[in-house]
């Protein structure tokens, strides 16, 4: 290549948007924070089937137990936000559990939702998408055994606020993927080293194409999240290299996405498989 071709094949580049050294953008495994909490009440099937529906890779969970051993799918330790109860959820059997209505706070038009058991979600997305799991209050080994029950052991990872559940299901299983969040790359490091991570999770600042980089070379994932929902925000995201990314808002990346990529097959691949 000529002094002159060099220098028109810069200048087009810099026309297009694309940054002279930057990894070339991919498609990304789309997480949804509760589901499509926005459009359905969060942590119920509705939202799960939405976000599925809207193209979603992985749908988070939050995990917690009843009183009589149920794994259930709420985020408060209370049930008072997003039912129609009062009390908290580990003080309740799941005969009364399954009574409560989980939509109509949300809209009355989902009077019908009930808080979900773990083990009907997990039967319902098996094979149309995956489940992030965020362990609020769960018997570690319990929870691993009925993933592995469902044969879902390749479709999961993990994540706790507790380093030593963390340390407990690596001990346990240590073939269950477990995500760490990070700030830097010394934690980064810490995560893979005392909790084996498989995935990491930071914002948009921290994940550089550096940063990116180290990681995969130390077979971790990158999971940027991100819960606003501006287009350039996205952009950048889509652009950074990183493998996933965390979505409070679902209904806008996947056009930003398929405008950055010429993807138009994402919906439509994952629709069909929702229905």
């Amino acid at each position: 290549m000529n002094s002159r071709s060099l220098q028109l094949s810069i200048l087009l580049m810099g026309v297009a948007g694309v940054a002279v050294g930057a990894p070339a953008a991919k498609r990304m495994d789309i997480v949804v924070h509760r589901g499509a909490n926005h459009l359905a009440p969060e942590n119920t099937m509705a939202a799960a089937k939405k976000a599925i529906e809207l193209g979603a890779d992985y749908v988070e969970v939050d995990v917690r137990t009843s009183k009589d051993g149920v794994f259930y799918v709420m985020h408060d330790p209370n049930v008072d936000r997003t039912t129609d109860g009062q009390a908290k959820l580990n003080e309740l059997t799941s005969d009364q559990i399954d009574k409560l209505d989980a939509g109509s706070w949300f809209d009355p038009k989902f009077k019908a939702e009930r808080v979900p058991r773990l083990r009907e979600l997990l039967r319902w997305i098996r094979g149309k998408g995956k489940v992030y799991f965020d362990v609020k209050d769960a018997d570690i080994v319990k929870l691993v055994k009925l993933v592995r029950d469902m044969k879902m052991q390749d479709d999961v990872f993990f994540w706790f606020s507790d380093g030593r559940q963390a340390r407990k299901l690596q001990r346990h299983d240590e073939h269950m993927p477990i995500k760490i969040n990070v700030k830097d790359v010394e934690e980064l490091k810490r995560a893979k080293r005392w909790f084996g991570a498989r995935i990491v999770e930071t914002n948009v600042k921290v994940a550089t194409p550096a940063f990116i980089k180290t990681a995969n070379r130390m077979g971790i994932r990158v999971m940027i999240m991100y819960t606003g929902s501006d287009p350039a925000v996205f952009r950048r995201i889509i652009r950074s290299g990183a493998q996933m990314v965390n979505l409070d808002r679902l209904t806008v990346f996947p056009d930003v996405e398929r405008k950055e990529l010429g993807d138009t097959g994402r919906t439509a691949r994952r629709s069909g498989k929702a229905r």
